[in-house]
């Protein structure tokens, strides 16, 4: 189940630890043609009959910056935050983009944590993988650092 964080103190108990791992999410063709939201249409992504001929990968990839999109969905399956006046994405450190997500491929995240605070405001930094199904190699991996503000 859910981690459940209702205090600064809450956190603290789990700096170093391994918090989670979300459920397995599938990156459909429809889900990456996201690129309408982005504006990158490049045939990579959304165009599979061009992408199994063309492509090393023979089938279209996900964007990485969708995969990374992804993030706090994946990180919502695995901590409840509660006693929030506001969480913020203050950023990423280390970030690497392992291995492309191939179209139908499904992704997960792994997260474990790490925490400064001051005043009211506990920065919590992620250190994360986002793993493909079935593959050795993360399609992510990085520190993702959320700011929150507990009341």
């Amino acid at each position: 189940g859910k981690v459940v964080i209702n205090s600064y103190e809450d956190f603290e108990k789990l700096v170093g630890q391994q918090i989670g791992i979300s459920d397995y999410v599938e990156l459909t063709q429809e889900r990456i043609n996201f690129a309408d939201a982005t504006l990158d249409h490049q045939w990579i992504h959304v165009d599979p009959e061009r992408a199994k001929v063309e492509s090393p990968f023979h089938s279209t990839i996900a964007h990485g910056y969708l995969t990374l999109s992804l993030l706090p969905h994946l990180w919502n399956q695995i901590i409840e935050v509660n006693n929030l006046k506001m969480m913020i994405n203050y950023g990423m450190d280390k970030m690497k983009f392992g291995q492309p997500v191939l179209t139908g491929q499904s992704i997960r995240l792994i997260a474990k944590l790490q925490l400064d605070k001051s005043g009211g405001v506990a920065k919590a930094e992620i250190k994360f993988a986002i793993e493909i199904k079935d593959q050795p190699k993360k399609a992510l991996e990085g520190v993702a650092i959320f700011l929150y503000y507990f009341n």
